[in-house]
């Protein structure tokens, strides 16, 4: 290397220059150290980002769904209020109405003398029938002036 020194170098030159035409070490080190920080943090943040789904997840959450969709769409508005409200709804316990609402429903099916999910079936306007007076169900004439009996859910 020295025979090719300009003749402004000093004589001492840091071991990181090369000669012309060599590899230069340096640069490709720090091009593989880039290169593997910006996976890492590109990892670190989409761990980050999908702490709130993670969240939700594990303890089994109803909003699970809604925190999900917060969560991308934070991901792709770039609108951090979205992440925020996911990580706290997936922090939150809603309580599940859907259990005491289904109960409710079924003694409510057993007191009207339904099978249990059989008051949900709705019947087309067609199908409706007419009580006739000795309890004998008779389809619907034009000219009746019985009251129809209609059942809803």
């Amino acid at each position: 290397m020295t025979e090719l020194l300009h003749p402004a170098a000093t004589k001492h030159l840091p071991a990181f220059i090369t000669a012309p035409g060599g590899t230069d070490v340096l640069m490709i080190a720090m091009a593989v150290i880039l290169v593997l920080a910006i996976l890492l943090f590109g990892s670190l943040f989409f761990r980050l980002h999908t702490m709130p789904e993670r969240m939700a997840h594990r303890s089994q959450k109803l909003q699970f769904e809604i925190v999900a969709v917060l969560g991308l769409l934070a991901l792709f508005t770039h609108i951090h209020l979205f992440w925020v409200a996911g990580l706290l709804l997936a922090m939150i316990d809603i309580p599940d109405f859907g259990g005491s609402l289904s109960r409710i429903a079924g003694s409510t099916e057993k007191i009207a003398g339904f099978k249990p999910g059989e008051g949900a079936v709705e019947l087309p306007s067609e199908a409706i029938e007419e009580k006739g007076d000795d309890g004998a169900t008779n389809a619907p004439t034009e000219g009746s002036s019985k009251e129809k009996e209609v059942v809803h859910a």
